[in-house]
This record gives structure tokens, C-alpha cells and sequence, in this order.
């Protein structure tokens, strides 16, 4: 369970780091007319622990498969 954690901020940083580089496209954040919302640390820290949260009750939820003993 705290791989699945672990490699779920991996992800959610990777992604983060992408979208910062220059030429990367549009930014996550930008809006339609190209201003970027002002966003503090303390709120993006609750979003992405959120997110997180999400995803591993999500992932809780998913039916594991069963084994068959032969």
C-alpha cells in the first residue's frame, strides 16, 4: 500500500515538473486567455493531498483478483 502511495506523488511530481519546463505546451493552471491564476503554496499543498487521497481510496475500492490454489 505505501508503494502505491509512494509512487502516486512520484507521478503527481513528474507531472508537475513537465508542465513547468519552457515549450511544454500550456501550462496546467493557465486559463483560456492565457492568465495564470495566483494559487499559494498552502492551497496547491492541500490540492495535491487531496489528489492523493482520491487516488488511493480509489484504489482501495478496486476489486482484487482472486487467486486459485492448485
Amino acid at each position: 500500500m505505501s508503494l502505491l502511495i509512494v509512487v502516486a506523488v512520484i507521478g503527481l511530481l513528474a507531472k508537475k515538473q513537465v508542465g513547468a519546463l519552457p515549450g511544454a505546451g500550456i501550462a496546467s493552471g493557465t486559463s483560456v486567455n492565457g492568465s495564470v491564476p495566483v494559487v499559494n503554496p498552502q492551497q496547491q499543498s492541500q490540492q495535491l493531498q487531496k489528489h492523493v487521497k482520491r487516488s488511493v481510496e480509489d484504489a482501495m475500492k478496486q476489486a482484487r483478483p482472486e487467486v486459485e490454489d492448485k
